[in-house]
């Protein structure tokens, strides 16, 4: 069966990872996607190492793993896109695809005639898609943006770490990564609409504005209490106990969500009497008095090692799990289960592995084909298939610095 978007095509003109994640999954869900990139350069993050991916030699390369875990699935064509001839590709290149990806310092692109209404005017039916810190408007909309000053300026990193703390950062790119997925959804509505209409449309995905709207509940705690929330650790603002507890051995992730698996929890550590104390009996009342309910279970759960309370807790249904780094998580026999991890061939020969697309379809399944490109590894083909360029103007461009 074809993947779920084959016969889509994707230029993708975004570098780092918020674009990148958006147009791989788009990948990934089998559209095609042509990844421009600069010439000799390329995107940002294949420096952004080490680690570095090793040939068959076992000699370290060029190849960033920030870079392969973004990329794969795609084609990889370079373009100088200052350059007039460079911008003419990317507008034939333009004229044949579906949607469009970019994530270029606002007002960049329209210097070179590649914004989103001269593409359009080629090609009405194009998607195109523009990914930023701020927004296309707005007093911010000038200025650039990572992700870490996103987490930061959009309120993330005042509610993550301990209390007495200072704030920090997720472990992970997350505000890039869910303004990709934002994307996603959002170049997905588009093509449904477009079934209607026939014609395309301008997609404007901030960063900062994602970030704001996926606080979700802590958005919602100060829009309803009117209090600004606070860092509350492993700890859960809403529900209590919902968080980790030190062991004899180690730690425990504990997630309680209501009074029943509340009773039975308390049972299990043997101070059933607390499911009936009126401080701890409905959540409400165990929000208010976290400190004192807390307390009296950490003193419970230094008694025993943690495969011990895990086994215990398991066997009542009270939602409970250890807290594994990423060898651990990988060697977990559900990851093997689920076919999470598998091997893609490299352009260098060797093979990578990558955490497969968690989606899984009954008609359509996704397919990862190949990890992440080495630069230009496509160009020629793109070219000389799909724009009909000869091999000698190939060279010609190539010679110019053009591609």
């Amino acid at each position: 069966m074809s993947a779920p978007l084959a016969g889509l095509r994707v230029l993708d003109l975004s570098r780092v990872l918020a674009g990148p994640w958006a147009s791989q999954l788009l990948a990934d869900y089998g559209a095609e996607v042509i990844k421009i990139e600069r010439p000799g350069a390329g995107d940002d993050t294949r420096q952004w190492g080490p680690p570095w991916l090793a040939d068959g030699d076992g000699d370290e390369t060029a190849e960033s793993a920030y870079f392969l875990s973004a990329n794969r699935n795609k084609k990889s064509v370079t373009v100088n896109i200052a350059d007039a001839e460079g911008q003419k590709i990317i507008r034939e290149l333009a004229a044949r695809s579906d949607i469009l990806i970019e994530n270029f310092r606002v007002g960049a692109l329209r210097r070179y005639g590649l914004d989103a209404g001269a593409l359009q005017s080629v090609n009405p039916a194009l998607i195109y898609c523009s990914i930023s810190a701020y927004g296309q408007d707005g007093p911010r909309a000038g200025e650039a943006g990572y992700d870490a000053m996103i987490q930061a300026s959009g309120g993330l990193m005042s509610i993550t770490g301990e209390p007495d703390g200072p704030p920090q950062k997720v472990g992970v790119a997350v505000a890039d990564i869910m303004a990709g997925m934002y994307a996603v959804t959002a170049v997905l509505a588009a093509l449904h609409a477009r079934r209607e209409t026939g014609v395309g449309q301008h997609i404007d995905v901030p960063l900062y504005d994602t970030q704001l709207a996926w606080l979700a509940n802590q958005a919602m705690n100060y829009f309803v209490g009117g209090d600004v929330p606070v860092r509350h650790g492993t700890a859960h603002p809403n529900i209590v106990p919902y968080q980790a507890f030190r062991t004899q051995d180690g730690y425990l992730m504990l997630a309680v969500g209501n009074d029943r698996q509340f009773a039975a929890c308390m049972d299990c550590l043997g101070i059933g009497e607390l499911a009936g104390d009126a401080r701890f009996a409905v959540n409400r009342d165990r929000v208010r008095n976290r400190k004192a309910l807390v307390s009296l279970m950490e003193t419970v759960f230094r008694r025993r090692p943690t495969a011990e309370w895990l086994a215990m807790l398991g066997e009542r249904g009270i939602p409970c799990g250890p807290i594994n780094n990423l060898a651990q998580a990988f060697a977990e026999p559900q990851v093997a289960a689920r076919n999470l991890l598998q091997e893609l061939p490299h352009g260098l020969g060797v093979s990578v592995t990558a955490v497969a697309n968690p989606v899984q379809f009954s008609e359509t399944p996704t397919e990862l084909t190949h990890a992440a490109p080495l630069l230009g590894e496509h160009t020629a083909a793109v070219l000389g298939e799909l724009l009909g360029y000869s091999q000698a103007t190939i060279d010609e461009l190539a010679a110019a610095g053009t591609s």
